[in-house]
């Protein structure tokens, strides 16, 4: 079984593709949500995080998503040591997923932070989903009307650019509202398909 990433940029449309993927058969693991799952609910992972952020980390047994935001952006090496506690437990979690999967040819892994396909991640292949900017940012505060912009492009400044995004890509998708996505993702199926 192939196991192939779907990553880009926030706002750039990587759920919009795992639905269509979706649609067409293939099983897709969401690693954000199940790393939110992972950081709530296990044990181990709630102790170190509590030891690296102190107490504050969680109030009233919920992780404290703004405290830990706000301690991350000011402090690179706890975003380092975060990532440290989660990755490795979201890899594990992806791991499991796929030995209970239905058979499948292939299965994709929704990710916002994801590197090349490599023996490293545990990915045989990488899609990029792309979109410019200033569409992304329009995207982002349809969404979420509470960010304020200048919260927005502070995010988009954190990520890869897309010049990044790319160099890891094995294929791309364009999702800039002139390009449809169906037949692009329907030819990357194909592909994956004919390489199995």
């Amino acid at each position: 079984m192939l196991k192939v990433g779907i990553t880009g940029g926030i706002g750039s449309g990587k759920s919009i593709a795992c639905k269509i993927f979706s649609s067409f058969g293939v099983p897709v693991y969401d690693a954000d949500s199940r790393a939110r799952f992972l950081i709530e609910n296990d044990p181990d992972i709630v102790r170190q995080i509590t030891l690296v952020f102190g107490e504050e980390a969680y109030q009233d047994g919920k992780y404290n998503r703004k405290f830990i935001s706000s301690q991350v952006f000011k402090d690179k090496s706890l975003l380092s040591q975060l990532n440290q506690i989660v990755h490795p437990a979201v890899g594990k979690d992806f791991e499991n997923w796929v030995e209970k999967s239905a058979p499948s040819p292939y299965v994709i892994k929704e990710a916002a932070l994801m590197n090349a396909a490599s023996e490293q991640n545990g990915l045989d292949k990488v899609i990029v989903v792309t979109a410019p900017d200033a569409l992304r940012i329009q995207r982002i505060q349809q969404r979420d009307p509470q960010r304020s912009l200048s919260e927005i492009e502070a995010i988009i400044k954190n990520q890869k650019s897309e010049k990044e995004f790319n160099a890891i890509a094995d294929y791309i998708v364009y999702n800039d509202e002139v390009t449809l996505m169906i037949p692009q993702i329907l030819d990357i199926h194909r592909q994956i398909l004919n390489q199995i």
